[in-house]
């Protein structure tokens, strides 16, 4: 049987072979390649290559497999060997030749000199966007990452969590130890996203639900996965708005009256916070990310302790 393409299938794993990912079309075709190799096809598999045949009788070659394709010329080192033999490991974080700086945890934005303020446009941030479900959160992220002169990610931790497509821990069935160790791993994977994107000049507005009532598990998970330098802001609108948003919600992302009225109810901890919070009942996506700037402008002349 055949491919589509007319390419033969790799042959049947056989023991003391070794795995197929050696294969080569050339090796295994009915009629043979002609001595000396097979001019425009395939090249043979170099001695000792990881599944290329051996004579009856004879053990495989033990050494260090040489590069898959076309065995080197005599004397001639391959390109992954230096000239004692040792492997060359590969060049660490780099994307082709771009060297990427290291994640590490993000420090607080210097204050403008004297009284200007601060341009939060231009400016590299780290913003944790908290509140209930149907504060806007989402809607607000999007729009401020999308309207900012300077490159800015937008990282939603319900989009992290649901990349667990099978086996996925819906809060909404009970939080159990399966939905807190998603979450948990949803978060860090954030966090480990934002670190990168910041060390490459990439602002990041991450969203979020954190209770006021859980700080190991909520602000202090963050800014151990993120740093110092996160800037945390609460929008939390009236409980009417929520649950006229909730309601246009579909799928897994939609609770119920009860759930969002619990859920807001425990939101209004972070009054007293010392948090900056944001009402915006009465406020746009447009209108509110314009706030936002405002926030963090003064969170960055004066930056909250939490």
């Amino acid at each position: 049987m055949q491919h589509a393409v007319g390419s033969p299938l790799p042959p049947p794993h056989q023991p003391g072979h070794g795995p197929a990912t050696g294969w080569s079309p050339a090796a295994h075709h009915p009629s043979g390649p002609p001595q000396g190799g097979a001019p425009g096809g395939a090249p043979l598999p170099a001695p000792g290559f990881a599944g290329a045949p051996h004579p009856p009788g004879t053990a495989p070659h033990q050494g260090t497999a040489p590069h898959q394709g076309a065995a080197p010329q005599q004397g001639a080192v391959p390109h992954h060997l230096n000239a004692t033999g040792a492997p060359v490991p590969p060049t660490p974080d780099t994307t082709g030749h771009i060297q990427l700086p290291p994640g590490g945890p993000v420090a607080m934005p210097s204050p403008p000199l004297g009284t200007a303020r601060a341009d939060t446009g231009g400016t590299t941030l780290a913003v944790l966007l908290i509140g209930p479900a149907g504060a806007g959160k989402t809607s607000v992220a999007k729009f401020w990452a999308e309207h900012r002169r300077v490159p800015t990610a937008h990282i939603s931790l319900d989009d992290v969590r649901e990349w667990v497509r099978s086996g996925f821990a819906d809060p909404q069935s009970g939080w159990n130890d399966h939905s807190e160790a998603q979450y948990r791993l949803a978060r860090r994977t954030c966090g480990f996203a934002a670190r990168n994107f910041l060390a490459n000049g990439i602002s990041c507005v991450l969203d979020d639900a954190v209770f006021p009532d859980r700080p190991v598990v909520g602000l202090g998970g963050w800014k151990r996965h993120v740093g110092p330098g996160l800037l945390p802001v609460v929008l939390l609108p009236g409980l009417e708005i929520v649950l006229e948003r909730n309601a246009e919600r579909r799928g897994n992302r939609r609770l119920t009256d009860e759930e969002v009225a619990r859920i807001h109810g425990r939101m209004a901890g972070w009054y007293g916070s010392g948090l900056p919070i944001i009402d915006n009942s009465q406020l746009d996506v447009p209108a509110t990310a314009r706030v936002l700037d405002d926030v963090l402008a003064r969170s960055i002349a004066s930056p909250p302790q939490w």
